[in-house]
């Protein structure tokens, strides 16, 4: 049985998010959880017999997707799941924020607004509490749920899908009709700055696994089609690639974006998102081949070769 999809309304510029809860193996089990909002909260206590609730399973700790988990460890006995990457975010809460301002700072950003990043970063509208326990999901999901787990870093480095023979729960991984910025970030088992690049197109090769399953995506509409959603995301890359080919070797990442978005942009946080943007697509431009090698394993390359050559001039 597909799993019940749950809406909950959020004040973010992806707009309401898409929860999911299912019974496995006879247990009820939830996928994610919402924003940290009493709308929330008030939503999962009308829909969802809290009482019975045994597992809690995220699949990528941004804001609206984890953010009643420790809400829920306090109203229910649930078991909460998180992903192993994002349990090393936790662990490494501080260490990791202070490496990012060393990564914007060497792409150009100054003094002053590493300050209002940390800040926004520091005020809980970022990272609402996290739970106090939990597992991990690669390492404690019990088997008996049948879940099939694949580990699909791109939006962020952190996204599991949760897969069965018929369906598959994709959080951000595959959104119709939305283009992600992949967030600059260190990785933390290695402290080196986390290659979003490389990450989406292994990941490109997963996704063409559920292409026969029914998707069940975080945001917006339903996904009809495997291919149609990531030819969509591949479309925006290149086009907006396309675009940004003439400005590299033109100043720091951060005069790049202070130029095309300046007017526009007024919160460090969403310098923060464009910066993350163009990092990611100057890394395509720099080693296109790896996306065409992807491209051509899962069978999409020829649908975006013209706009690839235009892209990188090949």
């Amino acid at each position: 049985m597909i799993p019940t999809q749950h809406t909950i309304p959020t004040t973010y510029m992806v707009g309401p998010v898409h929860c999911y809860s299912a019974e496995l193996n006879g247990e009820l089990t939830l996928f994610d959880t919402g924003p940290p909002t009493e709308s929330g909260q008030g939503y999962l206590r009308k829909n969802l017999d809290l009482s019975q609730l045994k597992h809690v399973i995220i699949t990528h700790c941004h804001i609206d997707h984890y953010g009643l988990t420790r809400w829920l460890e306090q109203e229910t006995n649930a078991t909460i799941y998180l992903p192993y990457r994002d349990g090393l975010k936790i662990s490494q809460l501080d260490q990791r924020l202070d490496r990012i301002g060393e990564l914007l700072a060497g792409i150009g950003y100054d003094r002053q607004f590493l300050s209002e990043f940390r800040q926004s970063m520091d005020d809980g509208s970022t990272f609402p509490p996290f739970p106090i326990n939990y597992k991990i999901i690669e390492r404690d999901l019990p088997r008996h749920l049948g879940l099939e787990v694949l580990n699909c870093p791109g939006h962020s480095q952190s996204d599991l899908v949760f897969a069965t023979s018929d369906w598959a729960v994709t959080g951000d991984v595959l959104l119709r009709g939305i283009f992600q910025s992949p967030l600059l970030d260190v990785d933390l088992e290695t402290g080196d700055r986390f290659s979003n690049y490389h990450a989406y197109c292994s990941t490109l090769e997963k996704l063409a696994r559920l292409r026969n399953r029914h998707i069940l995506p975080g945001h917006r509409k339903s996904v009809e089609s495997v291919d149609t959603t990531i030819l969509f995301y591949l479309d925006k890359l290149l086009r907006r690639a396309a675009l940004l080919k003439s400005h590299r070797n033109k100043g720091s990442v951060a005069d790049i974006v202070k130029h095309l978005f300046g007017n526009h942009l007024t919160q460090a946080f969403h310098y923060y998102l464009k910066a993350s943007e163009v990092v990611f697509m100057f890394d395509f431009l720099e080693e296109p081949d790896r996306l065409q090698t992807s491209l051509e394993a899962i069978g999409l390359f020829d649908a975006v070769a013209e706009k690839f050559q235009k892209a990188t001039d090949r």
